[in-house]
């Protein structure tokens, strides 16, 4: 069973920069490709970044390009992403989520319903 747990939520200035991580257990980290969404209140899911399994491929959501860069380090079993020029409507609870492999290969999506575990959940306020 896989299991992610975020960390590195918290209150920020804008203008502000913030790291998240995200650490996985419970499968072989280097065939889970991992994804960040956010979702902001009375606001429905939205795509952040993607990265694939071995990191050889990233895309990211419109609205955090050349602001935000996900990264993942396999010997850690972890991914972040780090949040840099930071604004009021970066304001959200970010999930990381991972889609399982069957084989060794490079993937990203940025549609929720193809990862299939999910983070708790970590909550980002941006003060203006």
């Amino acid at each position: 069973q896989v299991l992610l747990e975020e960390s590195g939520g918290g209150l920020v200035q804008s203008g502000g920069s913030l790291r998240l991580s995200c650490a996985a257990s419970g499968y072989t980290f280097n065939r889970i490709a991992m994804g960040w969404f956010r979702q902001a209140s009375g606001k429905g899911r939205e795509f952040v970044a993607a990265i694939s399994e071995n990191g050889g491929i990233t895309r990211y959501g419109d609205s955090v390009k050349g602001r935000f860069i996900i990264s993942r380090d396999n010997t850690r079993n972890t991914v972040y992403l780090q949040m840099n020029s930071l604004k009021p409507e970066d304001t959200a609870v970010y999930y990381c989520a991972g889609r399982v492999t069957q084989t060794y290969t490079e993937t990203v999506w940025s549609t929720e319903e193809r990862y299939g575990v999910w983070g708790q959940g970590t909550a980002v306020n941006v003060s203006s």
